[in-house]
């Protein structure tokens, strides 16, 4: 029987990677933050699962050297929790855990949808619905028992709509539109050609197609919407109102499919659209959720979402609560970030 090296840092690497961003933390044993490090977002879908995961590795190593280790040999801590978009079928998730054990980070590594992570955050045990608006958008509910309520989340393959970058291209498709005669009127062209130094919201298009403005850049439309629709602009509200709806519609499915809806069960709320807690789309879900499930808790997460993944590892590890308090109260301080 092989002995199991001891690890250096005994504890967890959390590791929460969005469509926009990759946040590595590790985590004593006791709760601790040593250290953390940030990159930029995870994206298996596109250069593959193994390639993706090997792009975490200046991350942990750069949380590892935060914690005073520039370099090690053998195992660097207990487990890996890794909570990671574009894991969204089981199928992929298994992928990306395989693809972990083939790196010297943890004696053990376990794989979820980052949408896990976000319910975790904002619930003190397994039992619950979750919803991430960020770049995309997600949904997934579990119970105690291991039953889990998951959407594909393949975007319009699989019947998604929203998220920043699905409200971006949206409000670009109405502001087009509206410039060139085939839809109503609309501020948003108008905001949309401001912000980025052009002379339409159509030439904005041809930027991004030609390569000249990053699309990454689209995101920063959510903002435009949101204050276009401060100040009244019917298309605008339209869509936020359908943003609101579209989370609504997620969490009550999850809660019947679990057989929540006429329990008081949490639904925690996340994601860079969402933690920015604009009153036009919180106000305009909670009405929906209320009368939907009047027993459904909303409550929206403020901490960063590698709180999630590092409470999962600590649950993996044996739940210590005064280590999980620790942490909790170190992360919770901390403003959201988009994901």
């Amino acid at each position: 029987m092989t002995h199991q090296p001891e690890p250096l840092l005994p504890g967890v690497l959390a590791i929460d990677a969005g469509n926009s961003k990759t946040d590595v933390a590790l985590i004593g044993a006791d709760g601790t933050v040593l250290g953390t490090a940030r990159g930029g977002g995870f994206a298996p879908q596109k250069i593959g699962g193994a390639a993706a995961v090997a792009g975490l590795a200046p991350l942990v190593e750069e949380a590892a050297a935060a914690a005073g280790h520039l370099s090690w040999h053998g195992l660097l801590t207990s487990h890996v929790s890794a909570c990671l978009a574009n894991a969204d079928l089981p199928v992929e998730e298994e992928a990306l855990r395989t693809a972990l054990e083939s790196h010297p980070w943890g004696a053990s590594n376990t794989v979820v949808n980052d949408t896990f992570g976000l319910l975790r955050a904002g619930t003190d045990g397994p039992r619950g619905v979750a919803v991430v608006c960020g770049a995309g958008i997600n949904c997934v509910g579990l119970l105690p028992d291991g039953r889990t309520a998951r959407f594909p989340a393949l975007g319009e393959l699989t019947g998604d709509w929203g998220g920043g970058f699905g409200l971006a291209i949206t409000s670009m498709w109405h502001a087009v539109r509206s410039e060139d005669g085939r839809g109503g009127p609309t501020a948003l062209a108008r905001a949309i050609a401001e912000h980025f130094g052009l002379p339409s919201a159509g030439a904005v298009a041809e930027a991004v197609h030609l390569g000249h403005l990053p699309s990454t850049r689209l995101h920063e439309i959510v903002r435009l919407l949101f204050a276009v629709a401060g100040e009244g602009d019917a298309t605008a509200l339209e869509l936020i109102d359908r943003q609101a709806d579209e989370i609504v519609r997620l969490a009550v499915v999850a809660l019947r499919r679990l057989d929540l809806l006429d329990a008081p069960t949490p639904v925690v709320l996340g994601g860079g659209v969402l933690a920015s807690r604009q009153p036009l789309l919180l106000d305009n879900l909670t009405a929906r959720l209320a009368e939907a499930a009047p027993l459904a808790e909303p409550r929206v997460v403020v901490a960063p979402p590698v709180l999630g993944a590092a409470l999962l590892g600590l649950d993996h590890l044996g739940g210590d609560p005064k280590a999980r308090a620790r942490v909790r109260e170190a992360y919770e301080a901390q403003r959201p970030v988009a994901a």
